[in-house]
């Protein structure tokens, strides 16, 4: 076990608990139409060929464009209308030298058609015969069976995250069940004595419980199932109890402690109590949520936040998320809300040997993103609560600079 209180950058103290981590994942079997931002636990091919039948891409007329070959307007190709093929049905016949046969988007070219003539380049003579005004080549305004997707062609590999546009693919091959990744069950045990739930008016000294709903708002985006399971008294027998519950019933503890530095130190020796190996990781260089613990208990993760809001959420967002992402097989997963640029309007100073995360809001400016930090002690919700993302300031930085283009993590 790494020497206590050796504080590590965040990404090496990600890894230290990552390579901890078994390679097993939870999977079950889901209704595709259930399954957003769920991770797929299986490699899936098409079942076939989509579209299973030629179509046109216009309303207008399957032909076969050698028919229309050197046709313009002042000297027009003249073809017999011979039927029609409705929408969801298929034709009777055969077009031949000369024929067209009318057709709509997304209806199925009927056999020997090889192309459309969009209905705005033909012109009626009668019910049974057109012009055609100009030409068109094999294939045009049309797509081949196959064109989308081809039978037994690969279409995701396990550990694939789930996106609206991926269930309507599924949909249209008739994949109507995928394995999918079990949603991780994650337990939040508040501490502090001066915290009480939300619902309750604070006395003297006291404040709301904010950690527990933040990190489970966070831990439901992240495709995990947040399991609140209270507030716990500042005290060992009472929290050991509480964590042994919560874990047991849980594939992940999230401890959220209080203030103090008493408070800290008793969550770290509760997660050595809870099993081996016990803490992993106790400090991060980051600014806020230095105070951070990281370990495994029996296979187990466990994740000791700072007691300020500010603080907790941040560090939440990079350790749990990415935990909660290779607890559910995902390769590579993206931020949870998206990265975008922006200039910043102000200097952000920082000290090397720490990564510092500040707070920004953005506005628009003569066509130009900025971001705007907003300022504020750890311990103040709303600092998160008016901005829209995050911006980083790296491990060997002495700060950013006014008009520097940045990176912002959006919430």
């Amino acid at each position: 076990m790494p020497e206590m209180f050796k504080v590590l950058p965040p990404g090496e103290a990600l890894k230290a608990l990552l390579d901890h981590l078994g390679p097993e994942v939870r999977s079950e079997d889901l209704a595709t139409a259930e399954a957003l931002d769920r991770t797929l636990c299986e490699k899936l091919t098409a079942p076939s060929s989509l579209p299973s039948f030629p179509r046109s891409t216009m309303d207008g007329y399957a032909v076969r464009a050698e028919d229309t070959f050197g046709a313009t307007e002042s000297l027009p190709a003249y073809l017999s209308v011979i039927g029609e093929v409705p929408m969801g049905r298929t034709f009777e016949g055969v077009v031949g030298p000369a024929q067209a046969v009318v057709v709509y988007t997304g209806g199925m070219i009927p056999p020997g058609a090889d192309a459309v003539v969009m209905v705005e380049r033909t012109q009626k003579l009668d019910e049974a015969n057109i012009e055609v005004l100009r030409a068109v080549a094999p294939g045009e305004n049309m797509i081949q069976v196959g064109e989308d997707v081809q039978e037994g062609e690969p279409l995701f590999d396990a550990g694939h995250i789930l996106r609206p546009q991926d269930l309507g693919g599924l949909m249209a091959l008739g994949i109507t069940r995928v394995r999918v990744a079990a949603a991780p069950r994650v337990a939040i045990l508040s501490t502090g004595d001066e915290v009480v739930p939300p619902e309750q008016i604070p006395g003297p000294g006291q404040i709301r419980d904010i950690n527990s709903y933040a990190i489970a708002g966070l831990i439901a985006r992240s495709g995990g199932i947040p399991l609140l399971k209270g507030i716990i008294k500042d005290t060992y027998d009472s929290l050991l109890s509480a964590a042994h519950s919560a874990l047991n019933a849980s594939d992940l503890l999230v401890i959220s402690a209080g203030s103090s530095v008493s408070t800290r130190d008793l969550t770290a020796d509760i997660i050595n109590a809870l099993g081996k190996p016990g803490v992993l990781v106790h400090g991060v260089a980051v600014r806020p949520g230095k105070p951070t613990i990281l370990g495994l208990c029996n296979g187990k993760p466990v994740i000791g936040l700072p007691g300020n809001p500010v603080s907790a959420m941040v560090v939440a967002g990079l350790f749990l998320t990415p935990l909660l992402r290779r607890m559910q097989g995902a390769k590579n997963p993206p931020p949870a809300r998206g990265r975008i640029t922006a200039r910043l309007t102000h200097n952000i100073s920082s000290v090397p040997g720490r990564e510092d995360y500040i707070q920004v809001r953005l506005e628009e400016r003569e066509g130009d993103l900025w971001a705007e930090p907003v300022f504020g002690k750890s311990n103040l919700i709303y600092t998160l609560v008016k901005a829209e993302g995050m911006v980083c300031v790296p491990l060997d930085s002495n700060g950013l600079h006014k008009g520097e283009l940045v990176a912002v993590e959006l919430f």
